[in-house]
């Protein structure tokens, strides 16, 4: 089936996890995949039709070893023989990617993005042949596919390109013909127009699996990690973080967004757009006895919501102020635009009017990598905006409460700065939204924040 990724059209399953029977609007799907799939044999086309799909992912951890490779190989089997046709994405094995980034910039510190693409693709396709072989020698019939391949078709951003289609005809036909796994290479793609191999950022195979979930119009997409499901906050910071059964498709966006390491916000994105269920669960359970993970899906499937589902932190985090802008219309724009421009993403905004009313002080955050660029913009626009110092500060982090409860309680945040305040944390800005507020400290007091909010909003004991 074809599938571009952002059309919203497809008809999806419930958000429960092992639903098996089929919702009416699904009807539509079912007759393009008989029309894609002609098979001989009416008993022959109904089996392979009415045989669900499962797409798991599998992490640079998760595959780090041959050993590693070999037991990811088993949960493959588990799930085959569970009686699902299964389509497999995998990572680069740990530290490979990193290597082979080093080696992109040791040949030359202005490369090519084009063929650092083709380099540090390479990886992912490594760990795809050799799971395909593992998968062989357990008596699975099974394949490596690369992006190209599929195709997996995306823009021409080298280094952080976005999928724009998945075409999944071919994956389709080895499962009726063979039931064939399909082990796909992760994190890579291809531009249609120019024929060139393409890359999708850091953690972009969360992202291709997403993606082919969506397009193969799979049951769920199951991502392995190297920890065994999403929690409340950082176990290292708090110790009595719980583990989540469930959390809304909306929740787990702003967790990411707002720095939990476990999904890459854009699979969240398109998990969310394209209501795929997906589990987080861990690769270093038992094959044979695996836990059950976190169910990431709607909102309408949590039975009890929580007001507040999660705290979350930022240390990836650079505050600019600039002082005493002059208050007319254009500021903004003349601030912004450019940073927009240069691919630098602001965040937090506050604007504070001077008691003459003519002037402002503008502050705002960017990630701290980009934090020295935005600087030099700024500076080179210094008359065109008309402000009297640019002030920086690095050592901020962001502290975030993330709660789709928040949407019909009132006094959520005020109950946050007033604990906050007993600590003595002072808060530097603020910004919400309907599910989730956040607050800019001092890093220093990152871990007092995050145990306050933890504890004040009961989830020591969720």
């Amino acid at each position: 089936m074809r599938l571009p990724v952002d059309s919203g059209t497809v008809h999806r399953h419930g958000c429960a996890p092992f639903s098996t029977g089929v919702r009416p609007d699904a009807s539509p799907l079912w007759l393009v995949l008989s029309q894609t799939l002609p098979v001989s044999g009416n008993s022959l086309r109904v089996k392979s039709l009415l045989m669900k799909t499962l797409v798991m992912k599998f992490g640079g951890t998760s595959v780090a070893t041959l050993d590693r490779i070999r037991n990811v190989a088993l949960h493959v089997k588990r799930e085959v023989e569970a009686g699902y046709h299964v389509a497999v994405v995998v990572s680069a094995m740990s530290g490979k990617t990193n290597e082979l980034v080093a080696w992109c910039k040791d040949a030359s510190a202005l490369y090519d993005q084009r063929e650092y693409d083709a380099v540090v693709a390479s990886g992912e396709q490594v760990t795809s042949g050799l799971l395909a072989i593992a998968l062989q020698n357990l008596g699975l019939p099974a394949r490596s596919w690369q992006g190209w391949q599929i195709p997996l078709t995306t823009d021409d951003a080298h280094g952080s390109a976005r999928i724009a289609g998945v075409d999944g005809t071919g994956i389709l036909e080895g499962f009726r013909a063979r039931r064939e796994v399909a082990v796909i290479a992760g994190f890579q793609g291809i531009h249609a127009e120019s024929g060139r191999l393409t890359t999708l950022g850091r953690g972009g195979s969360d992202t291709s699996a997403v993606a082919i979930a969506a397009a193969l119009n799979a049951e769920r997409c199951d991502i392995y990690t190297d920890v065994d499901g999403v929690y409340t906050t950082d176990p290292r910071i708090v110790p009595k973080a719980q583990r989540l059964e469930r959390v809304a498709f909306e929740e787990m966006l702003e967790m990411a967004s707002m720095g939990a390491k476990v999904l890459q916000v854009r699979s969240v994105e398109l998990a969310m757009t394209h209501r795929v269920p997906t589990y987080v669960r861990t690769s270093f359970d038992d094959p044979n006895d695996p836990k059950p993970g976190t169910l990431i899906c709607g909102e309408e499937d949590i039975v009890e919501q929580q007001i507040i589902t999660g705290i979350a932190y930022s240390k990836d985090e650079a505050q600019i102020t600039l002082r005493r802008v002059a208050d007319k219309p254009g500021i903004a724009a003349a601030i912004f635009v450019p940073l927009a421009e240069a691919n630098i993403n602001v965040d937090m905004i506050i604007q504070v009017v001077s008691d003459d009313t003519t002037t402002t002080d503008i502050t705002f955050t960017v990630p701290t990598a980009d934090f020295e660029r935005a600087k030099t913009i700024l500076e080179g626009l210094r008359t065109l905006i008309g402000y009297t110092s640019l002030q920086g500060a690095t050592d901020v982090v962001k502290v975030s409460a993330i709660g789709v409860g928040m949407r019909s309680h009132a006094g959520v945040a005020a109950r946050a700065f007033k604990a906050l305040a007993e600590k003595g944390v002072n808060i530097r800005a603020i910004t919400t939204s309907e599910i989730k507020f956040s607050v800019l400290i001092d890093s220093a007091y990152t871990e007092l924040a995050v145990r306050t909010l933890h504890s004040l909003y009961g989830l020591d004991k969720a």
